[in-house]
């Protein structure tokens, strides 16, 4: 009988001390305590504006310095166009900072569409304004094999100093090149693309000689050869061709 008294008596003390424990710190992290009312951005604001960060920052301020969810501000400002990452922490005992990292466009997709240089395909109003980045163009499914080919390609006529604006693939598969001078280059299939641009490339030195204007086209798809148009000329003019060109 004495031992259930103890224990009670325990268990009431315990209440006497913990309740108002239980109640500072109800108070200390009540929603409204200690409101977060500053704001402190690091952006580089290259594409994203301050403004459109602030419209969605600024409705979730005010609330408690412990009651502000990180995580419900991260992912409303991620969810603008531009915006890659973000990182947000808080400052005792109102500031909340964020560090904003911005997506770099690396190339534009299928005309409305950008490419993030970690190979993110992503919508942004203007998208069709940057007319400097390459324009590649192919089903979505293949964006990282449109990517690669790109790439390749750049590396091959890096020597020459032909720089490639485009790469374009057809539902069909066939591969297409134009040039920073608006020259288009056929290449056909993928299994024929490499060993039909390396043969181009073998004679383009030659074939470039006392013709500053370049080329207008080149359907490389012929068995033993190609076809080439120069600038200001309707006909093609064959070069060790033979047959009619293939796919």
């Amino acid at each position: 009988m004495r031992g259930a008294i103890r224990l009670v008596a325990w268990c009431l003390a315990i209440a006497l001390v913990a309740l108002p424990i239980v109640g500072v710190l109800r108070g200390w992290f009540a929603a409204n305590r200690w409101p977060v009312t500053q704001l402190t951005v690091q952006a580089e604001f290259k594409h994203v504006s301050a403004d459109a960060i602030r419209a969605t920052v600024l409705p979730r301020l005010g609330k408690g310095f412990f009651a502000l969810d990180l995580d419900a501000v991260q992912k409303a400002v991620a969810a603008l166009p531009w915006v890659e990452s973000v990182e947000a922490r808080k400052r005792w005992p109102d500031t909340l900072i964020l560090r904003i990292y911005e997506r770099q466009p690396f190339a534009r997709w299928n005309d409305k569409q950008l490419i993030s240089r970690q190979g993110l395909v992503f919508d942004a109003p203007g998208a069709d304004g940057f007319d400097n980045l390459p324009e590649l163009r192919g089903p979505d499914a293949r964006l990282a094999e449109v990517v690669s080919f790109y790439a390749e390609t750049q590396r091959a006529f890096g020597s020459m100093h032909l720089k490639i604006s485009g790469v374009s693939l057809t539902e069909r598969g066939s591969w297409s090149l134009t040039t920073s001078n608006g020259a288009q280059i056929v290449l056909g299939d993928r299994d024929q693309a490499g060993r039909r641009l390396r043969r181009f490339l073998d004679v383009y030195p030659q074939l470039m000689a006392n013709r500053p204007d370049g080329f207008a086209y080149a359907d490389l798809r012929y068995t033993n050869g190609f076809a080439v148009r120069w600038p200001q000329t309707q006909v093609p003019a064959a070069v060790t061709t033979k047959g009619t060109p293939s796919t």
